[in-house]
């Protein structure tokens, strides 16, 4: 790599912490690495203004990472319309030019935070406490996020803590290049004594603007595989006594046994944790595009670009809906699922309710009276890009519990929700034994009435379903551990599709399962059963190959 050409890797990074204005844009950028910067944060006001400049920065990558997340995992494809770019993205042949390929925009976050870390007066305080701290930690988790979307989407990067001050020092050669496990390692240590610390009080809705640490740990953990610590981290951020996160009971159902009516009260906004927030204008800063990318808008002339995989489609379609109800002519209850020749209104709602709740396509009229194909995602939400939604940490965790050896713990996450009746009536012995506090639920804040499994969300009543079980059969806990895994898989596609999460997700697993062939087959057939993609297949059991180039 030329020097030219590397350095920009960091100087383009290089940003002002400060700024006038009350929008996210007054942070301001250069090319030159001799910037002068205010040599200490050493005022109550700095806080809010070095965390604007750090979010600014956040906004940028913000388009970016949801869509590396997604169009390179087995849950999307790059239609017709689709640039050259996101074609190459999809199949794994994205080049240094490519535009999704700009890994000095995470550098920027990094570097911002380096020189904030490195400069607040943590000794100031105000009315007996720290000024800096709460913000400090903050800080930290942004930093620690973006290296780990690095190691994620480009493998080994350049690592460096301090602030880069000088044209000198902006050499990427002159620093050690971490994978996953050295990021992990490193920033576990660096979060774990915050992890206590309280989010900042700054006002308005910056309370979801923060990474919470406790998940940012169990994420590092379990891509490390500390399972047995990651599962700790989420099911203390989730039962945390001051604020306790139940799963919720949101969904979209069947109303009737003739499956002709159905309710959809499917991601209330209150189940998102933390977002990027964007701007309503671009005269105002930085906004989302992502909509002209996954939906029909007037600006790309209804011609949307990335559209929901035949894999993900499949998935959803070959999930069995379960429905409790009073049978009329005898008054008991009964369960039913839709018969196998239940002709529906509209044929995505065939199986797993979710993929017609935030799917929708169909025939439009634009301004010039033509019809055209319309194509609405309603997750894709263009004034914030969601990082963590609550199902997201119950799947992250239910995938810790598995690994650490408590495969029936997470496949409860997966069916009934975890809350002590379930615990008590569907966990073993042997298994409550090995979990320890894990399955330590307090049953003042987790019951029926506000948590039930995340199957349960597009499924029906996922815990009156009898083949929706970890099979007798198994012979040994590495083979429930492995079913289990799966099922997790699944209801992530089935949960997070079009969050931005996927490939970091089948990365992950592959990872665990030291099994390359596992990310391989999924994407290779994200064309669906009948259409199955060799040449990419045997492209990516090089695991080289994951990542984009840093040159």
């Amino acid at each position: 790599m030329s020097i030219m050409k590397t350095n920009k890797l960091f100087t383009i990074g290089m940003a002002l912490l400060f700024g006038a204005g009350v929008t996210f844009t007054s942070c301001v950028d250069t090319e030159s690495s001799l910037v002068d910067f205010n040599p200490e944060l050493d005022s109550p006001n700095d806080t809010v203004y070095s965390f604007l400049g750090i979010l600014n920065k956040m906004q940028v990558v913000a388009d970016r990472t949801l869509i590396l997340g997604e169009v390179r995992g087995d849950l999307a494809s790059v239609t017709d319309a689709g640039t050259t770019d996101l074609r190459n993205l999809s199949n794994f042949t994205a080049g240094a030019d490519n535009s999704y390929n700009e890994p000095a925009d995470y550098y920027a976050i990094i570097q911002n935070c380096n020189y904030y870390i490195t400069h607040a007066d943590l000794n100031l305080t105000t009315n007996g406490e720290q000024v800096f701290l709460r913000e400090y930690a903050a800080v930290k988790a942004y930093r620690a996020w973006a290296y780990l979307q690095l190691a994620i989407y480009y493998g080994r990067v350049p690592f460096f803590t301090e602030p880069l001050m000088t044209e000198a020092k902006a050499d990427p050669s002159l620093y050690p290049k971490y994978g996953i496990e050295e990021i992990c390692r490193y920033f576990i240590d660096d979060l774990a004594p915050y992890v206590e610390t309280k989010t900042p009080v700054l006002g308005g809705s910056f309370s979801s603007y923060y990474i919470p640490v406790r998940v940012l740990l169990g994420d590092l953990c379990l891509w490390s595989g500390r399972y047995q610590e990651a599962a700790q981290y989420y099911h203390d951020y989730l039962t945390h006594v001051d604020n306790p996160r139940p799963v919720g009971v949101s969904s979209i159902r069947w109303m009737d046994y003739e499956f002709k009516s159905y309710l959809d009260t499917y991601i209330s906004g209150s189940t998102v944790l933390t977002y990027i927030p964007m701007e309503a204008s671009e005269y105002d800063g930085i906004i989302s595009y992502l909509d002209d990318v996954f939906e029909s808008t007037d600006d790309n002339k209804f011609y949307y670009q990335v559209t929901a995989s035949s894999a993900l489609a499949q998935l959803s379609a070959a999930q069995r809906y379960v429905l409790i109800y009073t049978d009329p002519a005898t008054s008991l209850p009964d369960t039913i699922s839709p018969p196998e020749d239940m002709v529906y209104a509209d044929g995505m709602m065939r199986g797993d309710l979710r993929y017609s709740s935030y799917m929708s396509t169909g025939k439009g009229t634009g301004n010039d009276g033509y019809s055209k194909e319309v194509q609405t995602i309603t997750k894709i939400n263009t004034t914030m890009v969601q990082l963590y939604r609550v199902s997201a940490v119950y799947l992250r965790m239910a995938e810790a519990y598995n690994r650490a050896g408590l495969p029936e713990s997470a496949f409860a996450i997966l069916k009934h929700g975890l809350y002590t009746d379930v615990i008590s009536k569907y966990i073993s012995q042997a298994e409550k034994d090995r979990a320890g506090n894990l399955l330590s639920w307090s049953q003042y804040e987790f019951d029926k009435n506000n948590t039930q499994g995340i199957h349960a969300f597009g499924s029906g009543n996922s815990d009156a379903d009898t083949t929706y079980v970890i099979p007798a059969g198994l012979s040994t806990l590495e083979d429930s551990i492995l079913y289990v895994e799966d099922k997790i898989c699944d209801e992530m596609a089935l949960e997070q599709a079009f969050d931005g999460t996927r490939f970091g997700d089948l990365q992950r697993i592959a990872l665990h399962r030291n099994d390359p062939t596992f990310l391989a087959r999924k994407i290779a057939n994200r064309n669906g059963k009948d259409a199955f993609d060799s040449e990419l297949y045997s492209r990516l059991c090089d695991r080289n190959n994951w990542y984009l180039p840093l040159e």
